[in-house]
C-alpha cells in the first residue's frame, strides 16, 4: 500500500462513472439500443460488461466496427439523452460530502475519465457535482486505461508531483494507470455488487491502493498519516 500521509496529499483526481456517478444501467442501455441494428440482435448486460468498456467510442468501435461507428455513436448518444432521467441511479452516498469537505480544504480535485464530453453535457448540468480544477475526457487521450495518458495531461495541468496525488477509481485499468505514473491510488467499493467487492478489493491490495468502503474512508486519510 502507498504511504501517503494526508499532509502530503497535494490533490485528488477521480474517475467519474462507477465512481461518483451510478451510470451503470444507463450505459448498459444505451450501448444496447446503439449496437442492436448493427448486430441484429440486442446484447445482455453480462455480454456488454464482458468486454469491460472503459471508453465510449472505443468500446462502440471496437464491437460496430469502423465503417459502422458513426451512426452507432449517435444511437448511443441519443439513447443516453433520452433515458437519462429514467435510468441514471444518482450520485453515490457521501460523495458530494467528500468533494465539498475537499474543497474546503483547498484540495485541487480533478476528472478522469473514459466518459465523452457530450454526454458529460446531458449528465452534468443533472447532478451538479460542482467545479473542478481539471478535467480529462475520452476525447482528449489517444488511448484508454490503463495507458496513463490522461493522468498525465491532469498532472501536468495542477502542476503537482504526481506522487503526491491520488487517483481515486472503480476498475483495475484506473489503477494500473495510476501505478504507471507512480501515483497512489484508492479503489472504490461502494459502487460494487456484493460479489464484486472482495475480488476488487483483493487485485486493489495487490496493485497497492488504498481500498475505501465508502467516501467518508478517503477523509479519514486526508486526516492523518496510514495505519
Amino acid at each position: 500500500m502507498s504511504h501517503l500521509p494526508g499532509g502530503r496529499l497535494k490533490g485528488v483526481l477521480f474517475d467519474l462513472d462507477g465512481t461518483l456517478i451510478a451510470t451503470r444501467r444507463l450505459y448498459i442501455e444505451s450501448f444496447a439500443d446503439a449496437l442492436e441494428p448493427v448486430l441484429g440482435e440486442r446484447l445482455s448486460e453480462e455480454e456488454i460488461m464482458a468486454h469491460k468498456p472503459r471508453a465510449e467510442r472505443r468500446f462502440l468501435r471496437d464491437l460496430a466496427g469502423e465503417a459502422h461507428i458513426r451512426g452507432t455513436l449517435q444511437r448511443f448518444y441519443d439513447a443516453y439523452e433520452a433515458r437519462h432521467d429514467q435510468s441514471f441511479e444518482g450520485i453515490y452516498p457521501g460523495v458530494r460530502e467528500l468533494l465539498r469537505e475537499l474543497r474546503r480544504r483547498d484540495v485541487p480535485i480533478g476528472l478522469v475519465t473514459g466518459k465523452s464530453r457530450r454526454s458529460w453535457r446531458v449528465t452534468g448540468p443533472r447532478v451538479e457535482l460542482g467545479a473542478f480544477d481539471v478535467r480529462v475526457f475520452d476525447e482528449d487521450v489517444p488511448h484508454p486505461k490503463p495507458n496513463p495518458a490522461g493522468l498525465r495531461l491532469a498532472v501536468d495541468a495542477l502542476g503537482v508531483d504526481p506522487s503526491l496525488l491520488m487517483y481515486v477509481g472503480d476498475s483495475v485499468t484506473d489503477l494500473q494507470a495510476a501505478q504507471a505514473l507512480g501515483m497512489p491510488s484508492g479503489a472504490v467499493l461502494w459502487s460494487k455488487k456484493q460479489h464484486e467487492r472482495e475480488p476488487f478489493s483483493h487485485e486493489g491490495r495487490r496493485l497497492g491502493a488504498w481500498v475505501f468502503e465508502d467516501p467518508s474512508g478517503m477523509l479519514r486519510l486526508l486526516d492523518g498519516p496510514p495505519r
